[in-house]
């Protein structure tokens, strides 16, 4: 195995340049300034307004100069990495970085951030809606005893410290109200942050165990373990990648319902309402009222997708599912997607930086994608059918 120092020694513009990104994109976590700071208080109000006011959400302050974070990227001499794949690749990491930043220091301010949600994230095609209203075609399944929502963010919290046990590594528990998932992981500050109000249901938190900790988990901490740090701060364009194999994992565990899967289709839904210029209070009309979801569940969708001023990537979990299962039934290697925040489109690059000895072994794996745990063949059927 070639020692660290020797690689440094053989491509020291990569790692030079790779180490000075990795100081600069501390900040860039936008889940850390996107979600809203009132969430409760203004469900109330737009509860009490019978739907007819829209939500007037407050954000987080940027503790970082955008500006500044901006020129300094793009000072790195990308032109100095002598291989022509690397190179366009680090190319391709600083404009993205530069949109991210864009879509951070604009949260809050309408149009301006939609349209650079639409850089960083695109919008759902038409083929993407198709699919998504493929999925509502089929009949609701039967409510059965894992659906209730039973348990308190404390049990959930011991759940999921008892699932975390098999990987052998360390992270924090954070409970918050100022989130709009359930659940979700903050990749620098290895933590996972839970919603204080929220009531799980037993197969919730089989999906969260197998969603937040199985893959976003394992590769926080997969790509923390490799040389070049570009694993761990993130791919451009990862998300789609990242959130479908979460998804997957969820199939692959058995836990992946259609109720899920429709859950994820009325993100679509949603993101394709921002594209349509619907406001949030008749985007969460066309869930409630023409699609009969509870107004507790059209109000969080609309949410995800109207947070920041409108944020389509909500739209990629369907996506990169279908890839990642398309990638999956080909026979190829999954731990390749596990190696940290990566995109699918590289997995030869990845491939390469291997051979040059660059990547090591991952630690840790996700036990899900040992053996398929899917027993339905309704989610059988819409995985395969998907366009």
């Amino acid at each position: 195995m070639i020692s660290l120092e020797d690689l440094k020694g053989t491509y020291p513009n990569l790692f030079k340049i790779d180490a000075e990104l990795h100081r600069l994109v501390q900040k860039i976590e936008l889940l850390d300034y996107i979600n809203p700071i009132n969430i409760e208080q203004e469900k109330k109000h737009f509860f009490a307004s019978r739907y007819n006011l829209n939500p007037n959400f407050k954000y987080k302050k940027i503790d970082f100069n955008a500006h500044k974070l901006q020129q300094a990227l793009f000072l790195q001499d990308i032109d100095a990495i002598k291989d022509e794949d690397t190179r366009n690749f680090y190319r391709d990491v600083i404009y993205d970085y530069s949109g991210l930043i864009q879509c951070i220091e604009t949260i809050g301010k309408g149009k301006r951030f939609y349209f650079n949600a639409l850089k960083s994230f695109g919008t759902p095609t038409d083929k993407d809606v198709a699919n998504a209203r493929f999925i509502l075609h089929f009949k609701d399944e039967k409510y059965n005893q894992e659906m209730f929502p039973v348990f308190n963010v404390e049990e959930a919290q011991n759940y999921f410290i008892e699932f975390s046990k098999k990987f052998k590594f360390q992270y924090h528990v954070k409970l918050s109200n100022k989130i709009s998932a359930a659940a979700m992981v903050q990749n620098n500050s290895q933590t996972l942050v839970l919603k204080k109000n929220h009531r799980f249901s037993a197969n919730q938190l089989k999906v969260l165990a197998n969603h937040e900790i199985g893959v976003h988990m394992v590769t926080t901490f997969n790509g923390m373990s490799h040389a070049l740090k570009i694993f761990h701060n993130g791919f451009p364009k990862n998300v789609e990648t990242q959130e479908g194999l979460a998804v997957f994992s969820e199939y692959m565990s058995g836990c992946l319902t259609l109720y899920r899967l429709k859950e994820l289709s009325y993100r679509v839904i949603a993101a394709d309402s921002l594209l349509n210029g619907l406001e949030f209070r008749e985007a969460f009309d066309l869930l409630h009222n023409q699609y009969k979801l509870n107004r507790e569940e059209a109000y969080n969708i609309c949410l995800r997708a109207y947070r920041g001023g409108g944020f389509t990537k909500d739209y990629t979990y369907l996506t990169g599912l279908k890839k990642v299962y398309n990638y999956y039934k080909k026979g190829e290697d999954l731990n390749v997607l596990l190696s940290g925040k990566v995109n699918i489109s590289h997995t030869s690059l990845i491939e390469k930086w291997k051979s040059w000895g660059m990547i090591s072994e991952n630690p840790y794996r996700n036990f899900a994608f040992d053996k398929n745990n899917n027993e339905s063949k309704t989610i059988d059927f819409i995985l395969e059918n998907l366009k």
